[in-house]
């Protein structure tokens, strides 16, 4: 069902700061900052040859991010986004087997302008996963 791995988001405390880690020090190509109202954060993405980095950054005190950073001062890694053609058809199918979709169920629009899902990470062994709609 899942295609390739798409991204994995880090939610950092300093946006900025961690844009010009991944730019300055690793020499790696970066985004500009994209909010995202609908989610809650502004992103930033650190683009590789094989897939993309994240950047989260909370947009707003109500974020998941900022209460994610409450918990995890310094950040780390909050979700892994894999791919799927049909993005109702592997809803449907996780549910049948028992996987809890957040939310309501619908997909969203990501930061890709695609559809995109998020799994329980207790049915995943303790990692969020998003799906997104190639």
């Amino acid at each position: 069902m899942i295609g390739r791995l798409n991204h994995i988001a880090i939610a950092v405390p300093d946006l900025a700061a961690a844009a010009a880690l991944y730019r300055d020090t690793l020499g790696a190509k970066v985004s500009a900052p994209d909010d995202l109202p609908d989610h809650g954060v502004t992103t930033v993405f650190v683009e590789l040859e094989n897939s993309k980095i994240e950047l989260l950054h909370p947009l707003g005190d109500n974020s998941t991010i900022a209460r994610y950073l409450a918990r995890n001062p310094e950040g780390g890694m909050h979700h892994i986004c894999f791919e799927v053609a049909d993005i109702i058809a592997a809803r449907d199918q996780l549910r049948s087997e028992g996987a809890r979709v957040l939310g309501d169920g619908e997909p969203r629009i990501g930061a890709h302008g695609k559809r995109v899902l998020f799994l329980h990470p207790k049915d995943f062994c303790g990692t969020l996963i998003e799906i997104e709609e190639t």
